[in-house]
């Protein structure tokens, strides 16, 4: 058996028969690597996986319940259910339910369209989080995504994304940096945005969403600035002067370089922009021919230096993609060495205390290594990649 597929089926049976593991609520991180585990191992990988899928089941939906895709969200539990569903299909029943109730009226009557805070537009917690989250292991109709298509797309009708300054953080402990100004990552800006909307324009082929993105994505390009390392790159918010200074050590599918270049070339692409998607890998090439471990990942534990969203485990989620679907060279050489350093560190870092989240925790980690080997890729719309 394929050592990674072995370490994720292990992992899988720990938590699974682990009677003090720690319950996931709504987060769709064991289903997600129990679908990949299932797909690429044999018919004991395949018995594994359906027994954690059964055990995350149990007590899915008993996070907070707000709707978005992360942070123990019903998006979440969608996706959960759905993929749990490819090993236990009596889950497609309450998928369907739920998304009814995500794509109804209620749920979009909350989302502010001034003085925005994150849970009206993110990727983690707002509409972007759950159209993509409808995208994951189905294939929904256009009238599904209508809602939250259409109100990302309205908070894109001016060049400045002005419907985007965020206006709830200035007293906030930890992030009244952004408060005034647009975020531009991937999980709570600008980039998040980008990548539902283009979800949305390939499913739909809606003329708004198209205009909506290339808003957004000029806005996107106005921002970046290459660092002292001669990365192309972007700040934490848009540029309200000279960009920063010195070189810029968050390079994650959160932040910087990796995650908004692939928001841009994936829109350009679906926008049939030549120009513009060349102008993307251009930037991405900066990044993959530069990057330093060492430097660019940083921080106190296995979330931080090998997840999805700070760690190592992002960055080779978007150069796979960046290789598979633009065939872009440096990709292929980024990923290869995310692979090795992943591989070489996982097996330590899974003997740590590490939340079963699928952003943070260690089935994001494995998914990701198992889909640069060739797994089903249907999960990867949580990433806002395909």
């Amino acid at each position: 058996m394929d050592p990674v597929v072995d370490l994720s089926l292990t992992y899988l049976d720990t938590w699974a028969t682990d009677p003090r593991h720690t319950p996931p609520a709504a987060d769709p991180g064991i289903p997600v690597l129990a679908r990949l585990v299932a797909a690429t191992g044999g018919p004991e990988a395949t018995a594994t996986a359906a027994r954690a899928v059964a055990g995350w089941a149990r007590t899915a939906g008993r996070g907070p319940g707000h709707p978005g895709l992360y942070d123990g969200g019903l998006a979440g539990t969608l996706v959960g259910l759905r993929l749990g569903a490819r090993l236990h299909p009596v889950l497609h029943r309450a998928a369907d339910r739920l998304r009814d109730h995500l794509t109804g009226e209620t749920v979009a009557t909350a989302w502010r369209t001034t003085d925005v805070a994150f849970p009206d537009y993110d990727l983690i917690t707002g509409p972007a989080g759950i159209l993509l989250a409808l995208c994951a292991g189905a294939d929904p109709k256009a009238t599904e995504l209508q809602g939250p298509a259409s109100h990302l797309a309205a908070l894109c009708d001016h060049d400045g994304l002005p419907r985007l300054r965020t206006g709830q953080y200035e007293q906030h402990p930890h992030l009244s940096w952004v408060h005034g100004r647009v975020n531009t990552g991937m999980g709570h800006g600008a980039a998040g945005v980008v990548t539902a909307l283009t979800a949305a324009l390939r499913r739909t082929g809606d003329p708004g969403a198209a205009t909506a993105l290339r808003r957004a994505t000029r806005w996107l390009v106005r921002q970046s600035y290459d660092d002292s390392r001669t990365i192309r790159t972007w700040p934490g918010a848009g540029l309200d002067g000279p960009p920063p200074q010195g070189a810029h050590p968050r390079q994650a599918w959160c932040y910087g370089t990796p995650g908004v270049a692939w928001a841009l070339w994936d829109a350009a692409d679906a926008l049939a922009d030549r120009e513009a998607a060349d102008w993307a890998l251009t930037a991405f090439d900066t990044l993959a021919e530069r990057y330093d471990e060492g430097f660019h990942l940083f921080g106190d534990g296995p979330a931080d230096l090998l997840g999805l969203c700070h760690g190592a485990a992002g960055v080779l989620a978007v150069a796979n993609a960046f290789d598979r679907h633009a065939r872009l060279p440096a990709a292929a050489a980024l990923s290869a060495r995310l692979t090795a350093h992943l591989r070489a560190r996982l097996p330590d870092a899974l003997g740590t205390p590490w939340p079963p989240g699928l952003l943070t925790g260690a089935p994001g980690a494995l998914s990701a290594l198992l889909t640069a080997r060739g797994a089903p890729r249907d999960w990867l719309p949580c990433l806002g990649l395909r």
